[in-house]
């Protein structure tokens, strides 16, 4: 555990490290025309590097210690991380070599542009090297955790050397995944509100203080199922499973129909920062728009599933209700 340990702190640390590239990249976008990065995103790019180095790092410092919350934290991250890691592998292989033939033709369609220096060859030993090290850091290294902290004499050790009940051993490790995602996803809806308030509503995109507002709504609704999924309340759990669909519903209708650069267009976008967009074929195809719901489906499955532990406790027999006075 001490191994694992450290092994998340330096995770951690790597993403602290994220930071001060974001910083730099921010600071190399203004050099290029239309490409400077809007304040709210470097915010929230930057708030979503501190979050998962805040994690990684208090997740770490935990399993040195054997403390069974780490323990518990640990799986759940780790299963979420594996899961979205194969579905970003897949996104990637699929997408990464569409993206960079693209821009590598409008360099070389650009009036004036000098001869491509990069080769299909040495293109293709890139995009290898990026997928076999994405599917490295997003695949293999969460399978490890996995294996790792399920190994029933990690858990005996997280309880001779962790005697007291942490909170996590509250509620059942499934229900308590069910409830982190969706405290991370109010926290995901917070940023994204201030960020790029661009909200999916039943077949349009609502900007400004009304799109902002939506992500704020659903942030608040997220909170409280987060809570009552933690404490096993059934009302949580069927409001989570008649929401989710809707959501669903909205988001497909929205990328079905809406046009998704008309609405960054009212985001006071300047016209490079458009073109440049919607040069994008991952932008222009809604790859991660639909990326993004498949994985809304996905849990949406995973949601039906761990229905099984919001059973109502019979109600007492009559019997059982009235009690017996003593003779």
């Amino acid at each position: 555990m001490v191994i694992f340990g450290v092994l998340q702190i330096i995770l951690g640390l790597m993403a602290a490290l994220m930071v001060p590239l974001i910083a730099l990249g921010a600071f190399m976008a203004r050099l290029a025309p239309g490409g400077a990065m809007h304040p709210r995103q470097f915010l929230s790019a930057t708030a979503t590097y501190v979050f998962l180095a805040v994690v990684f790092i208090w997740l770490g410092v935990g399993s040195m210690r054997t403390k069974r919350w780490a323990r518990s934290l640990t799986l759940v991250v780790s299963w979420y991380w594996m899961i979205l890691g194969v579905l970003i592998t897949v996104l990637l292989t699929a997408a990464l070599p569409v993206s960079m033939r693209t821009a590598l033709q409008m360099q070389q369609n650009a009036p004036g542009a000098p001869p491509a220096a990069v080769s299909t060859s040495v293109m293709a030993v890139i995009l290898t090297i990026i997928i076999v090290f994405s599917t490295i850091v997003l695949v293999v290294v969460p399978i490890a955790f996995v294996v790792f902290y399920s190994r029933e004499d990690v858990a005996a050790t997280c309880r001779d050397r962790d005697p007291v009940e942490p909170w996590t051993d509250r509620t059942p490790l499934p229900v308590l995944g069910a409830s982190l995602v969706f405290f991370v996803g109010a926290l995901y809806l917070l940023a994204t509100g201030v960020s790029t308030p661009v909200f999916p509503f039943f077949g349009r995109y609502l900007t400004g203080f009304a799109g902002a507002g939506c992500f704020l709504l659903l942030a608040a609704l997220d909170t409280y199922l987060a809570v009552a999924l933690f404490r096993l309340r059934s009302v949580g759990w069927w409001i989570a499973a008649v929401t989710v669909p809707v959501r669903l519903f909205s988001m497909a209708y929205t990328y079905a129909r809406a046009d998704l650069m008309q609405a960054y267009s009212k985001m006071g976008l300047s016209d490079a920062q458009l073109q440049m967009m919607q040069s994008s074929p991952l932008l222009r195809s809604h790859v991660i728009l639909w990326w993004s719901l498949v994985s809304l489906v996905i849990f949406f499955g995973y949601l039906l599933w761990v229905k099984r532990y919001f059973r109502i406790p019979p109600a007492p027999s009559r019997a059982e209700a009235v009690p017996v006075q003593a003779g």
